[in-house]
């Protein structure tokens, strides 16, 4: 049997993986298989924090161009994430997890503030961590948020599931003929613009030396077969 190849991670899962084949919102069986599926890669022995996006819900980005203030078209995007962190929280639960859900935005009477002490004192103490909120910042991507976090955690790698399994040089949907990276470096990504990550990120993960792995979370097991280093992804190193 394939061993996890790192001890502690950090899984970006995007609000639009949680739609399933939805439209907006939240797919029920799409939220449980994605729960299961952290519990999975948590027995195979790897401490897992997961940071949540909110596009299923609300794209900050988007919503600014109707014309709503930047800063509170992303404060709007923030609380969406928080809505998709307590939903992944309870479907976690409910499956007999042992869950924290941290949020970078304070929402005491809702769940527990994030810090890096109380986030590495979680993992260490076999808890799955939810991170919701982002950086808790507007103008930052969860994205950003995650290698933020990851590196705050002292995760050893980010694994990215996404709706298409790894980086390519042109976006496969649109283009056929869309080559698909094995592997790349942190500066090449940044170089050749590619978008599965904005430029923040990228730079937040090769500055703390991290190793980012993207994957299609579409599947039984997607989550817990990447992180054990199996099926078709991307591997973006320092």
């Amino acid at each position: 049997m394939a061993k996890p190849r790192y001890k502690r991670v950090l899984i970006k899962v995007s609000g639009e993986a949680l739609m399933g084949g939805e439209a907006h919102g939240i797919d029920a069986a799409t939220l449980k298989r994605v729960a299961a599926d952290l519990i999975a890669t948590k027995k195979m022995g790897v401490e897992v924090a997961v940071m949540v996006g909110g596009g299923n819900l609300v794209r900050g980005a988007q919503l600014a161009k109707t014309g709503i203030e930047r800063a509170a078209a992303d404060a709007m995007g923030l609380l969406a994430t928080v809505m998709n962190a307590i939903a992944l929280e309870d479907a976690l639960k409910k499956a007999g997890a042992s869950v924290r859900t941290l949020s970078g935005v304070p929402m005491p009477s809702i769940c527990e503030s994030y810090s890096r002490q109380r986030g590495r004192r979680s993992l260490k103490a076999g808890h799955i961590v939810v991170l919701a909120g982002g950086t808790g910042n507007p103008y930052f991507t969860t994205d950003t948020g995650a290698a933020l976090r990851a590196a705050e955690l002292k995760c050893e790698a980010i694994y990215k599931a996404t709706n298409v399994d790894g980086v390519y040089d042109a976006d496969p949907k649109k283009n056929p003929k869309a080559k698909r990276f094995d592997k790349l470096t942190h500066d090449e990504a940044l170089s050749r613009d590619l978008k599965v990550m904005d430029e923040a990120a990228f730079a937040l993960a090769r500055d703390a030396r991290l190793p980012i792995i993207v994957f299609s979370i579409h599947g039984t097991g997607a989550i817990a077969s990447a992180v054990k280093g199996r099926g078709t992804h991307t591997t973006v190193v320092p």
